[in-house]
């Protein structure tokens, strides 16, 4: 099922002004000196009744403007037998904002002659005092309805200048009205009860595309087939995915920087948020969000000698005598790679193109992750030791290491392999199953990461690289969100995208990681 949602024009919506009500006394009451002792609640003098909202949610047979290829508007007949009982009014389609309810008896919805009249009783909360004050001052003047239709309930036409209008003659059903800030319809208006002069509204649009393809290619294609762009959050997803299928030569709806087209937000999120992989180092990491190239971010570090004095009373708090912070200075770098689509891929309408860039952007970023945050590992920053046995690495995590650390162990392939096979002197496996754990194992209680051969190659004396220590203290990722492609031609059989990302890796703290040289001797516990 897909929700539409429509601005309104010629809404009306208004903000009617609290009057201030006279004290009545209750039927009940008693007089203040009752000898029993009984007191009575009297009203305040110049309390407020409740303060409403009115106008029209939905307008009949009004045209709205171009929503990507066609007009659309509504039949006074839409609404027949449609139950209204549950129609929330909301304020921007948003259900965390509710304002009235028919079912709670503040919300009145009246089809009429004109359209969908409603009156609401707002609540006393922040929201509604809010938006009542933003509509009397005149900064919201636009209202919205959120609906779904059937197949065959809505009807397209096409006249002799090749215009299309839609006509939705049964909603299914109506699931809220709400006050909006951006119209989409033209004609729209909200106005307070000071100024009739000037009203009207708008309604925020998500179109239900199905029924205009099928009209499309009904008229076997005798106009160009538009694609419709939605004035909601999947708006910049969809114009992106035109911008890959045009191959950089549409930019309507699209954000742009200079040649470049800006990857929408809900597309590049969830890469940087390493929501969709398990092999990204940054995951271990600090990973901080800043909005300039460069400068210094201060970054709270652990700090186990720091303690609250006493005070008298009344006396000034003294300042705890630590260092809370490490002021880490970055200095973002601008790194890019290519993309490669095949001509097939951009040509297949039933390829989800924006999942496949998805895809392959996560692996640039996990590999440009991980080769920077191991360059950082493996720096000077951080101490380095050798260990030939067991007794050598319990030493190092029992003593070298803050016992406060969030300690884990990362190993390559190789290392992984030989620690595998070693034994202490009962005979037990010293790798013991951990299955919270990335490997599956873990070392002395802590969690062991395999990490790719590739990534932490063996050294170059044939030993084993180790690194244990608390990698969110150790290394700070610093990104800058916004993240850029542009079209390229490859050659005549691939074409792609050339990316760009805007980050920075830097050490932390020097005692929370150190690099461990293992080699490759089975004298565990010797």
């Amino acid at each position: 099922m897909i929700q539409d949602r429509r601005l309104t024009i010629n809404a009306e919506l208004r903000a009617d002004n609290p009057t201030p009500q006279k004290p009545t006394p209750p039927t009940n009451s008693v007089n203040k000196d009752d000898p029993d002792g009984n007191s009575t609640q009297e009203p305040k003098e110049g309390q407020n009744s409740p303060k409403k909202l009115s106008g029209y949610a939905i307008v009949w047979n009004t045209p709205s403007k171009d929503l990507g290829g066609f007009k659309e508007m509504v039949s006074p007949d839409a609404l027949k037998g449609v139950d209204l009982s549950n129609v929330l009014m909301l304020n921007d389609h948003d259900y965390t904002q509710v304002l009235a309810s028919v079912k709670a008896g503040t919300l009145k919805l009246t089809p009429d002659d004109k359209g969908l009249h409603f009156e609401a009783t707002l609540p006393d909360t922040t929201t509604a005092n809010d938006v009542f004050a933003n509509v009397q001052a005149g900064n919201l003047d636009s209202c919205s309805f959120s609906f779904d239709v059937d197949d065959g309930a809505d009807e397209w036409d096409k006249d002799d200048q090749g215009n299309i209008t839609r006509t939705i003659n049964q909603i299914k059903d109506l699931f809220d009205v709400s006050v909006v800030a951006v119209p989409a319809y033209d004609s729209t208006n909200v106005n307070t009860d000071s100024d009739d002069s000037n009203s009207s509204n708008s309604q925020n649009v998500k179109v239900n595309t199905r029924s205009y393809e099928n009209f499309i290619k009904g008229e076997n294609n005798k106009m160009t087939e538009k694609t419709i762009i939605n004035n909601n959050e999947n708006t910049e997803t969809r114009s992106f995915e035109n911008f890959i299928r045009s191959r950089g030569e549409m930019r309507d709806g699209l954000t742009t920087s200079g040649a470049t087209a800006v990857i929408p937000e809900e597309v590049i999120t969830p890469v940087l948020e390493l929501k969709n992989s398990k092999y990204n180092l940054a995951q271990y990491a600090t990973v901080k969000t800043v909005s300039s190239g460069s400068g210094h971010y201060p970054i709270a570090k652990r700090n186990n000698t720091a303690v609250l004095a006493t005070k008298e009373e009344l006396a000034d708090i003294a300042d705890v005598d630590a260092n809370m912070f490490e002021d880490v200075k970055f200095d973002v770098k601008t790194r890019a790679g290519k993309i490669a689509l095949s001509n097939e891929v951009v040509d297949d309408s039933a390829v989800d193109i924006v999942s496949e860039v998805k895809n392959q952007l996560q692996k640039l970023v996990d590999n440009t992750d991980n080769k920077n945050i191991m360059s950082v590992l493996t720096g000077d920053t951080f101490k380095k030791e050798t260990a030939s046995t067991t007794d050598d690495l319990k030493k190092i995590f029992n003593v070298d290491l803050d016992p406060a650390l969030n300690k884990t162990w990362f190993v390559n392939q190789s290392g992984f392999n030989y620690l595998d096979t070693l034994k202490d002197n009962e005979g037990r496996y010293l790798l013991q199953p951990n299955p919270t754990a990335a490997s599956g194992f873990a070392l002395f209680g802590a969690p062991v990461v395999m990490i790719s051969d590739t990534v932490m190659p063996n050294n170059s004396d044939g030993t084993f690289p180790m690194i244990l220590g608390d990698i969110e203290e150790a290394v700070a990722v610093f990104r800058r969100n916004q993240v850029t492609a542009q079209w390229d031609k490859f050659d005549q059989f691939a074409q792609g995208l050339s990316v760009i990302v805007r980050n920075d890796y830097k050490p932390i703290s020097a005692d929370a990681a150190i690099n461990i040289s293992l080699s490759g001797q089975k004298a565990a516990g010797k």
